[in-house]
């Protein structure tokens, strides 16, 4: 986990993210690979630190933060194959627990290949889907940390990088899961009708006479 005194700019960070990845996140797909490449990277390496080794920890982090945002930059079907086996596994997770149950190994392993698989057929609605719904789940746990909840704090400067992305950032807050559909699906629409395709640009070309 990243130091207190970095735990608000860490915050900034991943909303500032999110929002870029929920509104623009076809648009703008290697900005987006590169910012969660770079969060990624970061949580990941600094995690080898204690809480003590500050200036080592921020060096691994900005190091580890480069390397995963080019590794990611750089293998962009891979970073789209990503988000098709990660919408497969969250919908394993959600066919499962709605039964009450823990979503089985080869079920999520079947689904995550799957979603791997098809968007490489259907890029544009599989990074449109996955950067809206990812991004608004982002942004949820930046505003909370920004806010000052503990459980989001503790995501936004975590050094395990699953914690980045808890389930409940918000403990008893039953709202949240409905606010990040919704907000979810405000991103996804707004990339499919104004920032995301052929029927709309964040800058549009001009015609030529």
């Amino acid at each position: 986990m990243l130091p207190a005194t970095y735990q608000l700019p860490a915050a900034i960070v991943l909303l500032a993210g999110g929002v870029v990845s929920c509104f623009f996140g076809y648009r703008l797909f290697r900005i987006v690979l590169a910012i969660f490449g770079f969060i990624l990277g970061a949580l990941a390496s600094s995690s080898i630190f204690g809480m003590s080794d500050t200036g080592p920890m921020i060096v691994a982090a900005v190091v580890g933060g480069l390397l995963g945002a080019g590794i990611l930059i750089a293998a962009y079907f891979v970073g789209v194959a990503l988000i098709g086996a990660g919408l497969g596994a969250f919908v394993a997770h959600l066919l499962f627990t709605t039964g009450g149950r823990d979503p089985h190994f080869l079920a999520v392993v079947f689904l995550a290949v799957t979603g791997a698989a098809a968007s490489m057929y259907l890029q544009r609605y599989f990074i449109i889907v996955g950067t809206g719904f990812g991004g608004a789940w982002t942004m949820i746990v930046g505003a909370m940390a920004l806010v000052g909840d503990q459980t989001a704090l503790a995501a936004a400067a975590a050094g395990d990088v699953w914690v980045a992305y808890p389930m409940n950032p918000v403990p008893g807050q039953q709202w949240i899961p409905y606010a990040w559909l919704a907000l979810g699906a405000i991103g996804t629409g707004v990339q499919l009708g104004i920032t995301g395709g052929e029927k709309g640009r964040v800058v549009r070309r001009r015609k030529k006479p």
